[in-house]
């Protein structure tokens, strides 16, 4: 649990903000047009050009004219990388003397500087002021500095929160990293702590978002709903008014899915899903058009404006993530969606996004194994795409949350002998096997012989994928793996998993967990307001939310083998 989040050094920080920060402009209202030219060289990307300017107009002035010209002066030559005259040039400033945005430069510019020293202690003691009186411009670079400070004297949460309100400021690979180290500094909480600090925070907190994810994915309940921003309002005005348990169709709902093409087949499953829960509500239905997208992105575009041309008020789909990324690049959608895949973007204002992503099965288990305080964790995954991305995710959660990962098997269908691989990794308490049930049965026996026999085996809902004859899987007994909340409980308004199943090909087997997906779209579009503003929902794959950028989060049931049959866990974990 205390393995150090990734730290960034003061320069890092420099060119992170720089490269990622949507508010370009580091100029402010000048004390002179001298000291306005130099500064505007900075945002052309000539910090070094900035400083000499500066510096020498520094000459020229006196009192708190020329405390403020060397205290830009420092910064510019700070942004430069040349630290060595920007600490010179900080101490010739009188700060009492200095004022406005140049006072708030010289702050800045020194609690960098200390952070880079290892003194986060005195970067605190620079960056009292409030951020909201800070200029617009820096107020960026202070949330992450002052974030780094605070991580720095132990306050992982402070840090977070300070993470969390720069971070509608961030683009590209500079937000990415934030969120990850956002992640990084609430997994070094215990479930108590985290529970309460979350319950703590005020409404429309920035963090509260964040932590709201990392309680869900722990298995966690949620103290209040997330916040709704302005992505995360939904425009139900249309529809007639909710039922008592909160019921609330759309009028005319359009299903985009590819039903031809290389996800045809794919699309079957979520298609009669879909139909089963739409067909098992006795209640007002909307009427339903299932239109082709042929699996492409020109063909789910054409199949939106379709959508809207015939009068939908809610569209579910597409299916294929090329096809979501064309949907969402639309960015002003006139009807909105429920994606059904993951875009390389968060879903357009008023829209949502639901998927079943590898990413989402690491996530849970590196939760599960460091919720019972496992700490060295092998992890074996099949070479195609989505084994790859569940052990990447497994591997960043689980070092995030405190864990170390011993080492990292690949293998192929036609899995060889690794267990010289496995004993050459060392002891571990945990094993993560993001594998197929062909893999997996012939991979258990080896690593009982390799010593790891008696580590905690978590795999991913893949382990069911070629599953089926129990005296094969036995040898997957006592493997833990997320599961369908309806292949272990009763789940309203969605027929049992084996009553389904026992009439429709399309429920059966690996092809379930989409019917079940499918089934989830019907219920979350029909109850969109209950779920954005209550809470959770009980759907087929699992207990549904919907967080405040229009994501749907997912806590999965928990089941295991035994006898070489899936055997629910009781109690759900």
């Amino acid at each position: 649990m205390n393995k150090p989040v990734a730290r960034i050094s003061a320069l890092s920080l420099s060119l992170m903000l720089l490269a990622g920060c949507a508010t370009t402009s580091l100029t402010t209202a000048p004390e002179s047009p001298a000291q306005g030219q130099a500064l505007a060289l900075i945002d052309q990307g000539k910090p070094r050009e900035a400083a000499q300017q500066l510096e020498t107009l520094a000459a020229t002035l006196r009192g708190g004219a020329r405390s403020n010209a060397l205290a830009d002066a420092a910064w510019a030559w700070h942004l430069a990388g040349d630290n060595t005259r920007a600490r010179s040039l900080l101490a010739q400033v009188n700060a009492r003397q200095a004022s406005g945005a140049s006072l708030q430069r010289y702050h800045l510019t020194g609690a960098e500087l200390a952070l880079a020293d290892k003194q986060p202690a005195q970067a605190l003691a620079q960056l009292k002021e409030h951020a909201d009186s800070i200029v617009p411009a820096l107020r960026t670079r202070w949330h992450l500095a002052r974030a780094q400070a605070l991580q720095g004297t132990g306050d992982s949460f402070g840090a977070a929160g300070e993470r969390a309100r720069a971070h509608a400021a961030l683009s590209g690979t500079a937000r990415n990293d934030n969120q990850a180290a956002i992640a990084g500094l609430l997994g070094t909480l215990d479930d108590a702590s985290l529970r309460s600090r979350a319950a703590a925070l005020p409404a429309n907190d920035p963090l509260y978002n964040f932590a709201g994810r990392a309680l869900i994915a722990r298995g966690l309940p949620l103290p209040r709903p997330f916040d709704r921003d302005g992505g995360g309002q939904f425009d139900t005005s249309k529809r007639p008014p909710a039922l008592s348990d909160g019921y609330r169709p759309p009028v005319k709902l359009a299903v985009l899915l590819p039903l031809s093409g290389r996800l045809a087949t794919a699309a079957q499953p979520v298609r009669d899903g879909l139909l089963a829960a739409y067909y098992g509500e006795g209640r007002r239905r909307p009427d339903i058009n299932f239109i082709d997208t042929a699996g492409t992105p020109a063909g789910a575009l054409a199949a939106y404006d379709k959508a809207v041309a015939g009068g939908a008020d809610f569209v579910v789909g597409p299916l294929g993530r090329d096809e979501v990324d064309a949907v969402y690049g639309r960015r002003q959608l006139p009807v909105p969606v429920l994606a059904l895949n993951r875009g390389k973007d968060a879903p357009p204002a008023g829209s949502a996004g639901f998927s079943l992503a590898p990413e989402d099965d690491g996530i849970v288990a590196a939760e599960y194994l460091r919720g019972r305080e496992r700490g060295k964790a092998l992890v074996l995954n099949s070479t195609d795409d989505t084994g790859r991305r569940a052990a990447a995710a497994f591997a960043q959660r689980f070092q995030q949350r405190g864990g170390q990962v011993v080492a990292s098997i690949g293998v192929s269908d036609a899995v060889g002998d690794v267990s010289a691989q496995v004993r050459n990794a060392g002891p571990v308490d945990a094993v993560f096997l993001a594998v197929r049930a062909p893999q997996a049965r012939l991979l258990a026996p080896q690593l009982a012989l390799a010593g790891a026999g008696g580590a905690t085996r978590v795999g991913t809902s893949q382990l069911t994928v070629g599953s089926g004859k129990p005296e094969e899987d036995v040898a997957l007994d006592g493997i833990v793996y997320p599961n369908e909340a309806w292949n272990v409980r009763s789940v309203s308004g969605v027929p049992a998993a084996s009553q389904v199943a026992a009439a429709l090909p399309s429920a059966r087997g690996a092809a379930g967990r989409l019917f079940a997906f499918g089934a989830d779209a019907w219920k979350i579009s029909a109850y969109l307001d209950k779920l954005a503003n209550e809470g959770g929902l009980d759907g087929a794959t699992g207990t549904l939310y919907l967080d405040g950028n229009g994501n749907i989060l997912r806590q999965p049931a928990w089941s295991s083998f035994s006898g070489g049959r899936p055997m629910p866990i009781l109690g759900g974990r």
